[in-house]
């Protein structure tokens, strides 16, 4: 186990054992949660995806809201760069230069011709279109609520090319480049999730403890209450969300509104396992000692109930956070979560669906396999946090 890894080879059972027992619950979740390798694994597959979320600009070659930038390769497919081809070996990648034009082979449908002698030269930290890493901007109709700051500006990028443009996953109809597309967009939908599980938390511990702590009529009236919401069905909610929000808001706005939307129904299955927990946990000789010390129930809560528990909190928001994400996805695919200009992996889906799409333009899938990886990241740390958190599990194995 990962806080054993100091003990010396020499040194005897009792002594591991001890170990063990002096163990805190932080070190005994994490040596735990080391020995299960999926979970370990998944666990790097999602701190390398949030790592290309959060530097998508850097990335990119291209803004993903940039359209038509390349002209003649709108629908291209994806450019692969090389080291050598028949004309020889390049210490420098390089991708070919394309053209476009129509051919009756395939109905007069656009073509996108590679010249195999045309080589385009890709180069490293290249300056073009300006990024910022801190960019909030909310704009609500009739200047009730308008923010716009922006810190840490750039316009350093990963790669580029020395003429023409290139596209690792292709263009899609407008010119936008999937690739630049594609890491924004798991970026977006971290944040989306993100917002929603942060106002699903608040109000979890809020509601949850003071109907765990307190019981009897109180108990009973928050129950009622989160009853409700849970029988709340989000189809119908987002559907009428939809056409009450008004055309003329901005993206930022209509995302705002989205994330604290999916924060506000999330939160009746945590504040029912933290309720649980309270009422079990009240009536425990070490509260009933802070109540005689003259401690409040908001100090008995925050600091004697709630951390008796924290590390089945933290499981329970890293398995809410896929199903964030995955209603976010579902709601935008069918146009009532994020659409254009925002790039979300559900917005990206919605043309997947098309029988063009599927005959002629296949890499509109891959942020599909992304989405794919990134909910299974999700699920899988999750699952390896709570089989960690929980003190029984190598006893039912």
């Amino acid at each position: 186990m990962g806080f054993f890894s100091k003990t010396k080879p020499a040194e005897t059972g009792q002594s591991l054992k001890e170990a063990y027992f002096t163990a805190s619950q932080s070190q005994l979740i994490r040596a735990r949660y080391k020995s299960n390798r999926t979970a370990m694994v998944a666990g790097w597959v999602l701190t390398m995806m949030i790592l290309i979320g959060f530097f998508s600009e850097f990335l990119s070659p291209y803004a993903p809201t940039m359209a038509g930038r390349d002209k003649q390769y709108e629908n291209g497919p994806p450019q692969m760069p090389k080291f050598w081809d028949e004309n020889g070996f390049s210490v420098q990648p390089f991708i070919y230069g394309t053209s476009r034009e129509r051919s009756i082979k395939t109905n007069f449908r656009w073509v996108i011709t590679v010249d195999r002698e045309d080589r385009r030269y890709l180069r490293f930290f290249v300056e073009d279109w300006q990024y910022s890493y801190i960019d909030f901007k909310l704009n609500l109709p009739g200047e009730v609520f308008d923010v716009d700051f922006t810190a840490l500006t750039f316009n350093t990028h990963l790669f580029g090319v020395d003429k023409g443009g290139v596209h690792l996953f292709g263009t899609d109809a407008s010119g936008k480049d999937i690739f630049a597309r594609t890491l924004r967009a798991i970026f977006t939908s971290l944040k989306c999730g993100a917002l929603g599980v942060f106002i699903a938390f608040v109000l979890a511990l809020v509601i949850g403890g003071i109907s765990g702590f307190y019981g009897g009529w109180i108990d009973s009236t928050l129950q009622m209450i989160t009853d409700a919401i849970r029988t709340v069905p989000p189809l119908p909610l987002f559907m009428a969300l939809a056409a009450f929000l008004p055309q003329e808001w901005s993206a930022e706005a209509v995302f705002f509104i989205i994330s604290s939307i999916l924060g506000l129904i999330g939160w009746p299955t945590l504040a029912r396992r933290i309720r649980t927990h309270l009422l079990s946990e009240r009536s425990q000789e070490y509260v009933l000692a802070a109540e005689l010390c003259g401690a409040s129930p908001s100090h008995i809560i925050r600091r004697h109930l709630l951390p008796s528990f924290t590390s089945y909190i933290i499981v329970d928001l890293m398995i809410t956070f896929p199903y964030m994400v995955r209603l976010e996805t579902a709601l935008s695919f069918i146009g009532l979560g994020l659409i254009d200009p925002v790039s979300s992996l559900g917005s990206m889906m919605q043309n997947v669906s098309k029988a063009d799409v599927l005959l002629n333009y296949q890499w509109y899938f891959i942020p599909v396999i992304f989405f794919i990886a990134f909910v299974l990241a999700f699920v899988f740390v999750g699952d390896g946090l709570r089989d960690a958190a929980d003190p029984y599990t190598r006893a039912k194995k």
